[in-house]
């Protein structure tokens, strides 16, 4: 058995006094070279006593420091960092008239560098914080606070430290602002940095180290593995002692201040995904904005793009209004499927931490590639439409979509476990699983396409459940629904309210948009894409409130942004603020598609994927016609295809063929249809496009 590696840093029976007040009383600590450590504590508890005092800046009154070995309890500040020790304080304390570099090059004042190797220490951190790069002649107190605070680990870092010192690095800072510091903080780790973290919010530290130490009156009340307190039910039950939901004081940790380490969930009633601006005028500058970086951004790392723009006489800097999102070019469909497997890629792959993929069965599908800010991009405006239509942490969503390459089961998890609902993925089909899920759980939403809620309503009506479940709203998308469609839905599932979600797979995925409570409108999400509302025939422009084809540009979208992607779906927008109070704009239901691809029980299907599947048939003609209708009664759609003979085939081999067909339509689409022969010159011909495609499944209005 691999012994355990010695200490680099040990503490023992440390104290400390400020005059003939004692601080620390006995402290014990060990970190081991490469881990992250917490120490954990209210305010006053002397967590930044202690880093002070192991970092040279007060002097113990009593006890040891070993660093690396060597004792090092009346060592000096700089003889700290020249062993290879350096602090990031509370407070940040940066000098705020020097510039970012200036504050910078401070981290390595006592080391006596060449310049050449305080430009590569400033390479390497610039390189973990990116938006310092863009600011660093900027003077130290302009910057936001979680600038300021990547300053002051810069600064830490410029050393090169053994050990590094995080005192309170998430203090004042906002969320998000949060999220980035502390997955520095995890990146670092990884990297091998040894970590000594002072974090007042308990279970951030925790989730971010290896070991914790939990300190209260100047005492080490208790030490163990991080990930044990967060996890360990019966460790957490011996930490917290006497303590009750009520009076957490009572406990061990609560008496310390420590009420913020939990395993319930956080108090979320705060908590917003919706956007900061009010007015449409903060709207228009933030789209201007996105414009102006995705064209920049597409430009300079997407080849294609840059071919694209250059063919169009564009160049980043010529966006300056958002008059000129006319002037794009457009990005199609075929444009996807050309660049198969990554098509419109702008960014390096070692960025892209994942790929999803459309939902067609044949040929090339449309691949999509996300960075991790994508991915988050995506989870927090799916939260937003989880927000828009009432769901809480109290809710338990019960997601009956398709997990896989697919966007629907993983958009649809992440957002509510984002928002901090309880997620029930169980997927689609398995009627049975889906009831008695409904029924064990007590699931309050219900999330899938509009047809499998519409055979889930009509499933529960059959076993007489209504009355026993709990499902309080019904999230559909996928595919159009009609207002007959959607009363129908809501009476079997006992009342349920509906919320259309809408979304692409091109467009990060499900959750760009929602149904406001008004429930007349989609309300899209237009800080993260510009929707554009064309003529499919001109492209040009239509009035509000005049259906088109709806065209799309995001607005921050890294590894494969989209200038002006026809969907080829069909809406149109809704002037006007909504009654619901939001700011956002809205647009209409999907009316329909300006090409001919239909979707058929949640499977993208495309007139030339059946012209490839029947012309390597031999005996098939290349007329044919596709039938699609919806069962009132259990709300099933079907599929029936009517296909010619060729020429000269005789009628004894209709069965055969048929036979064929029908397996080959299943092994290559996945879809189970009826299948008719005719013979030979039976279908109607046109001088122009044939109609193949006869959609009668919605027979009422959408909206």
């Amino acid at each position: 058995m691999n012994k355990a590696p010695s200490p680099i840093l040990r503490v023992s029976d440390l104290e400390v006094h400020y005059g003939a007040a004692q601080a620390l009383f006995g402290v014990d600590l060990e970190v081991r070279e490469g881990e992250t450590v917490a120490l954990v504590g209210a305010n006053g508890a002397g967590k930044t006593t202690l880093l002070r005092a192991i970092m040279g800046l007060l002097r113990p009154s009593r006890g040891t420091i070993l660093f690396d070995g060597r004792d090092v309890t009346r060592t000096s500040a700089v003889g700290m960092v020249r062993r290879g020790m350096a602090l990031s304080p509370e407070g940040r304390e940066l000098f705020g008239t020097l510039t970012v570099r200036e504050n910078l090059e401070l981290g390595v004042l006592a080391l006596k560098l060449g310049r050449s190797e305080i430009n590569r220490r400033m390479e390497e951190v610039l390189s973990r914080f990116p938006r310092l790069a863009e600011r660093i002649e900027q003077q130290a107190g302009t910057l936001s606070g979680g600038e300021q605070q990547m300053v002051a680990m810069g600064r830490a870092l410029m050393a090169r430290p053994r050990v590094l010192l995080l005192d309170e690095p998430s203090l004042g800072l906002a969320p998000l602002i949060t999220d980035i510091i502390f997955d520095t903080i995890h990146q670092l780790s990884r990297s091998g940095v040894t970590i000594l973290l002072v974090e007042q919010n308990a279970a951030r530290a925790l989730e971010a180290s290896k070991k914790a130490y939990l300190l209260a009156g100047g005492k080490i009340v208790h030490q163990g593995d991080s990930d044990r307190l967060l996890a360990d039910s019966r460790l957490r039950r011996a930490f917290l002692g006497a303590g009750s939901e009520d009076r957490p004081e009572a406990s061990r940790i609560g008496a310390a201040g420590l009420t913020n380490i939990r395993l319930e969930k956080p108090d979320m009633s705060t908590q917003s995904f919706m956007p900061s601006f009010t007015t449409e005028e903060e709207l228009r500058e933030h789209q201007l904005r996105g414009l102006q970086w995705t064209v920049n951004h597409a430009f300079n790392g997407s080849s294609f793009y840059r071919t694209r723009l250059e063919e169009a006489g564009i160049r980043p800097g010529d966006i300056t209004s958002l008059a000129d999102l006319r002037r794009l070019p457009f990005t199609t469909a075929e444009d996807l499927k050309d660049g198969y497997p990554f098509p419109l890629r702008s960014v390096p792959f070692e960025q892209i931490v994942r790929i999803h993929a459309s939902s067609g069965t044949t040929g090339k599908r449309k691949v999509l590639a996300y960075t991790q800010k994508d991915v988050d991009d995506w989870i927090s405006f799916f939260a937003r439409a989880y927000e828009m239509a009432g769901v809480t942490p109290l809710d338990r969503v019960q997601i009956a979509v398709g997990y896989g390459v697919w966007t629907a089961g993983m958009g649809f998890q992440l957002g509510c476990e984002k928002i901090g609902a309880m997620a029930v993925p169980v997927g689609p089909g398995n009627i049975d699983m889906q009831c008695q899920f409904l029924l064990d759980f007590q699931s309050t939403v219900f999330c899938s396409t509009a047809s499998m809620a519409l055979l889930m309503a009509e499933e529960i009506h059959k076993r007489g459940i209504a009355d026993k479940i709990n499902i309080q709203k019904v999230i559909y998308g996928s595919e159009r629904s009609s207002v007959s469609m959607r009363k129908k839905i809501s009476e079997l599932f006992g009342g349920a309210e509906l919320f259309d979600i809408p979304g692409m797979t091109e467009l990060y995925g499900p959750g760009t948009g929602m149904e406001c409570p008004e429930h007349d409108c989609i309300h899209y999400w237009a800080d993260y894409y510009i929707l554009e509302i064309l003529d499919p025939d001109t492209l040009e422009p239509v009035e509000d409130g005049e259906w088109g084809e709806m065209v799309v540009t995001t607005l921050c979208k890294e590894a494969a942004p989209l200038i002006r992607y026809r969907t080829r779906d069909i809406t149109r927008i809704i002037p006007g603020r909504c009654s619901c109070g939001s700011i956002l704009p809205r647009h209409s239901r999907i009316k329909g598609r300006s090409d001919d691809m239909m979707k058929f029980r949640g499977v993208n299907i495309y007139p030339s994927s059946i012209d490839a599947i029947l012309s390597g048939i031999p005996g098939l003609g290349s007329e044919y016609q596709v039938h699609l209708t919806r069962d009132d009664a259990s709300g099933r759609d079907f599929m029936k295809l009517i296909v010619e003979q060729g020429e000269g085939v005789g009628p004894e081999r209709r069965m055969e063929l048929m036979k064929e067909t029908v397996h080959q339509i299943k092994r290559q689409l996945l879809v189970t249809t009826e299948v008719e022969i005719v013979d030979y010159g039976s279908l109607p011909r046109s001088q122009r496009k044939s109609q193949r495609i006869f959609d009668n499944r919605i027979k009422d209005d959408i909206v």
